[in-house]
């Protein structure tokens, strides 16, 4: 099953560096191959997690594929969760960490593997998928720059 993972410090707190992930409906926006992404669902549960339903599209070329998902935003552990529902994989794992280095600073992990349910599928959109998760982190430092602004001086 192919996967890929990736920590990266990154000059923003872990708290925004969360909040910034967890703003799915702004991924069309900034995140590569995202087209689309629909919440059906948010629900809040007693332990200060949030959960959510949504629909993501991805699109590459003249290929265009959609999926349903759960993701749960564990906000007191600056953790994020997504699990697989229903679409064109036959499993998908995609966790996010986010531990802070300092008050400007945080290590970012992202973690995901995946497999398709159609080989001619993994065969087509394999290599982009591969391609996409490696300019991940650098779009949503990009998109943390935008949001919040530039990093201080010397922040560490």
């Amino acid at each position: 099953m192919p996967q890929f993972s990736n920590k990266r410090r990154v000059r923003h707190s872990a708290q925004k560096m969360f909040d910034l992930v967890a703003d799915v409906e702004r991924y069309p926006e900034f995140v590569p191959m995202c087209q689309a992404l629909k919440v059906r669902q948010r629900t809040s549960r007693p332990d200060g997690c949030e959960v959510i339903v949504a629909d993501m599209t991805v699109a590459y070329k003249m290929v265009r594929e959609s999926f349903t998902s759960r993701v749960t935003l564990d906000r007191p552990n600056l953790k994020i969760l997504v699990e697989y529902l229903q679409g064109p994989f036959s499993k998908l794992e995609n966790r996010w960490t986010f531990e802070a280095r300092s008050d400007d600073a945080c290590d970012v992990g992202f973690f995901i593997a995946y497999e398709f349910r159609s080989r001619m599928l993994a065969v087509l959109m394999g290599a982009m998928f591969d391609a996409a998760f490696q300019r991940f982190a650098v779009a949503f430092e990009k998109r943390a720059d935008a949001v919040y602004g530039p990093p201080r001086v010397g922040a560490s």
